[in-house]
């Protein structure tokens, strides 16, 4: 989540009225994430469910409009299944995104909770518990889109910023390109598959207590396999700050809660150590890109990629012992 595109109050008004929600009474600009602007929607409520907050999101970056349809019709697929899920407003005519001067926004239902920045085993293993279900559910949905973030587009993209514009982050950021190379060259290719969130850091899990109370932020969702859903959240919830200090309590709740609901099969568990890397490397290569891609001014806060080539060479070292 992000702001790059400043809306007036009166743009704002206008645009909510064309839904069945009330009148606009505030919006706050969201600043955490890179890729969409974002606001916080207060209203004074209507239509039978009367809700009086929402998400409003403009699509700026990354995300082509032709995949919207896929995400958008994804949440509605995922919530009328009991899974913990935003839905899509849909506006006065149907439709479930609309275009503002030329760039597609949608309204989204706001869902209570809290992020948490330091989980504890039990919020990781209902966290666990609720992914897979959600790979079982999304299972059942007609809809299909290609991982483009998987491990070759990493390897391309830090061979196009090049090795100079990544030393000039940190020194030892070049090193990635040649990882990344290689990790795209073993990947395995016949893991069971389902529609995977891919992104589910903690600013995209809400939780209420123990117990998780929404999956938001689904706009890199893909068809993909299920265990490198599973490694992705494994990455970018089992550390501190800087991506150090490995919380071994926070990978095993998590991958128990998972296999409580949908018990990994061998391939799968062998595979998690290299898809860890894939997954860490995925984030090398976004962070590094937006950090030399970054318009200035944008209201972003820029995530320095070192945070996950320290997670990269944990899990290189660590291998298997990292998921017992």
């Amino acid at each position: 989540m992000a702001v790059y595109t400043q809306l007036s109050a009166g743009t704002l008004g206008d645009l909510v009225a064309q839904y069945d929600v009330g009148q606009l009474v505030s919006a706050k600009g969201i600043a955490e994430g890179v890729s969409n602007s974002n606001w916080l929607i207060e209203t004074t409520g209507a239509g039978a469910a009367g809700d009086t907050r929402f998400i409003l999101t403009m699509y700026e970056r990354r995300i082509d409009r032709g995949d919207l349809p896929f995400f958008l019709d994804l949440l509605d697929f995922l919530s009328a299944r009991g899974l913990p899920v935003p839905r899509t407003i849909h506006d006065r005519t149907g439709a479930s995104f609309r275009l503002l001067d030329g760039k597609a926004v949608a309204l989204i239902e706001f869902l209570p909770g809290v992020s948490v920045d330091s989980p504890t085993a039990e919020q990781a293993h209902d966290l666990g518990a609720v992914l897979a279900r959600m790979h079982l559910a999304a299972q059942g949905f007609s809809g299909t889109r290609r991982n483009d973030l998987g491990p070759a587009t990493s390897s391309r993209v830090l061979a196009e910023c090049g090795a100079d514009a990544l030393a000039a982050i940190d020194p030892a950021l070049p090193r990635a390109i040649r990882l990344a190379r290689e990790v795209a060259e073993r990947w395995p290719a016949d893991l069971p598959q389902s529609v995977i969130h891919s992104d589910l850091f903690p600013d995209n899990v809400l939780m209420l207590g123990s117990a998780v109370a929404g999956l938001i932020d689904f706009y890199f969702a893909c068809t993909d396999a299920m265990a490198y859903d599973l490694a992705v959240t494994h990455a970018a919830w089992c550390f501190g700050e800087g991506g150090k200090d490995f919380r071994h309590d926070i990978g095993h709740a998590l991958i128990v809660g998972y296999e409580s609901v949908r018990p990994l099969l061998g391939p799968e568990r062998a595979a998690l150590p290299l898809l860890a890397q894939g997954a860490a490397l995925r984030f090398v290569s976004s962070r590094a890109f937006d950090w030399i891609d970054t318009p200035a001014g944008a209201m972003v806060t820029r995530k320095d990629p070192m945070d996950f080539m320290a997670r990269l060479e944990f899990y290189r070292e660590a291998g298997d012992r990292a998921f017992a």
